[in-house]
């Protein structure tokens, strides 16, 4: 490791790309896998550090930083399509544009139920959940119980989960939304530990609290459907409502409600890295361009008209990067960070991207020296056998450069990645 270090630093202070390459391949840690790393200096126009950025890796998380790309370009920052509507004499007749706003429960907007409940008219949801598949391609089946893949839909309300929440001070949780309640059922066989588990085909919630008490917050997906929409949006806006099938209204060209302001939206969908936002927003994509929802369709976009000019042609298909279908290379990734920093403020990119020993996902890891600023924004990305670090690092000097570090393959725990590239970027950060 200390040759790793000290190679970096004569390469970094002689600019020598050559050398600073060398350094990173004699690290025993990065060589336990398969690694690409670019690092960049944009106002030079200069690439620093090359090692296999022309590879393509599985970027797992990564991808976000394409999704929120093409959504910030389409959608811009402003107050994103909630709905989709017709008025046909005494008929509202009205249908989801994937937006994941609605009675969300860390966004929840009420835009929708307050438009609804004010209409004098009769209600008709068209149905159009047919366009959206609740899992993504290549996504695992066995991952419906968890928050990371929760469903896709059309017609989001409440965020697709059921929140569960409790402290340490009164007995009991709060079940949002309250209607949920009922479909709970303790435990069977106790486990060891807080448990709240969903049956894999129906909405019945197993779960076990520990007696000593505890604070805590479970989100779990419920299984979607669009009678199951229909009713949750008869509950919260007190009136009838009659879904419908007619295809016809969705080929015609609808008024549209604006509910949620997208920056709420990039800034969850970055910091956490919120699968289920990374999803839907691509869909409300589609439904801007063509008032349809297909992820395919605003990936296909995307590559045409906003990233045909990359190194590397991505293979991308889904929002959130928990395909492992999906496969970036470093360059291209730091391509699309160049484009967002020529399109996006700086104090937007701050706002969106975690913060390094501060907000998010890295908020436990690329600390800055005390008193401070963070000197990392960037996105991370986690699947098995796949670790990712991609976005802007800034210099001591006063210097924003752009860095993609993509590891795959590897047989060592991840924190053991994360704390050599740790190392490493702080080093740059402190001496270029």
């Amino acid at each position: 490791m200390k040759k790793l270090l000290v190679g970096i630093l004569i390469a970094l202070s002689s600019c020598t790309v050559q050398k600073i390459n060398s350094s990173i391949k004699r690290s025993e840690v990065f060589d336990k896998g398969h690694m690409g790393f670019m690092l960049m200096d944009p106002e030079k126009g200069k690439t620093l550090v090359d090692i296999n950025s022309d590879k393509y890796f599985i970027p797992a998380s990564n991808t976000k930083i394409f999704t929120f790309y093409a959504s910030y370009s389409i959608l811009g920052d402003g107050l994103v399509n909630g709905l989709n509507y017709l008025e046909r004499g005494d008929s509202l007749i009205f249908w989801g544009t994937g937006d994941p706003s609605l009675l969300h429960p860390d966004l929840k907007n009420e835009r929708v139920i307050e438009f609804l409940k004010a209409s004098n008219k009769k209600l008709f949801l068209v149905d159009n959940f047919s366009q959206v598949s609740a899992f993504g391609p290549g996504w695992s089946w066995d991952w419906y119980p968890y928050y990371y893949a929760t469903e896709r839909s059309a017609f989001p309300v409440y965020g697709n989960v059921v929140r569960f929440a409790g402290d340490s001070i009164r007995a009991g949780f709060d079940t949002y939304p309250s209607r949920f309640e009922s479909n709970l059922i303790p435990a069977q066989d106790p486990p060891l530990g807080l448990t709240f588990l969903r049956n894999q085909y129906s909405n019945e919630i197993s779960y076990f609290i520990p007696k000593d008490g505890i604070t805590f917050q479970r989100d779990v997906p419920f299984i979607t459907s669009a009678e199951l929409t229909e009713t949750m949006l008869e509950e919260a806006t007190g009136k009838q409502i009659t879904r419908i099938f007619s295809r016809n209204y969705l080929e015609q060209e609808p008024q549209k409600l604006v509910t949620a302001p997208a920056d709420s939206i990039y800034a969850q969908m970055m910091k956490i890295s919120d699968n289920f936002l990374a999803e839907q927003l691509m869909l409300l994509v589609s439904d801007q361009l063509n008032n349809t929802l297909s992820t395919a369709d605003a990936i296909a976009y995307a590559k045409e008209n906003l990233l045909k000019d990359l190194p590397d042609e991505p293979i991308w298909v889904d929002g959130s990067g928990l395909s492992a279908r999906n496969m970036f290379t470093p360059r291209s990734i730091i391509a699309v960070l160049g484009k967002i920093r020529e399109e996006v403020p700086l104090e937007k990119i701050k706002a969106y991207f975690p913060a390094g020993g501060e907000s998010g996902t890295i908020r436990n890891w690329y600390k800055a020296d005390e008193g401070q600023p963070p000197y990392i924004y960037a996105k991370t990305g986690s699947l098995s056998m796949t670790t990712a670090l991609s976005g802007y690092l800034l210099t001591k000097s006063g210097k924003i450069l752009h860095f993609s570090c993509l590891l795959n393959n590897y047989q060592i725990p991840t924190n053991e990645l994360r704390n050599e590239l740790q190392k490493v970027l702080y080093l740059i950060h402190d001496r270029y």
